[in-house]
């Protein structure tokens, strides 16, 4: 599994009209293959900073999948252009505490 990790700044004012549109864009999202689950978190701290968390099969399933699929457009023309600046997107693998002790 691997765990889609992106901090999402929207622009001032923007919040509401951004959360609407996120849960449209959510179905988009979770109908693509090797998609597993996400979650969005709002910060408490930084207003308009959100975290989106995106759990997928294999790593290509997100930046090959889902990034070169006509359904990144719909996603990306529901949500782009509330980002300022643009998110920082970074993958990671889970590390079995097993394996280390």
């Amino acid at each position: 599994m691997i765990l889609e990790a992106a901090f999402l700044q929207v622009k001032t004012g923007m919040e509401l009209e951004f959360e609407e549109s996120f849960r449209k864009a959510s179905t988009i999202i979770a109908s693509m293959k090797g998609y597993i689950s996400h979650e969005l978190q709002k910060c408490m701290e930084v207003e308009g900073k959100y975290l989106l968390l995106v759990q997928w099969e294999r790593l290509e399933d997100h930046t090959v999948g889902f990034r070169q699929s006509p359904e990144y457009l719909r996603w990306k023309a529901l949500l782009h252009h509330f980002y300022e600046p643009f998110p920082t997107v970074e993958h990671f693998e889970r590390i079995s505490l097993n394996e280390i002790l």
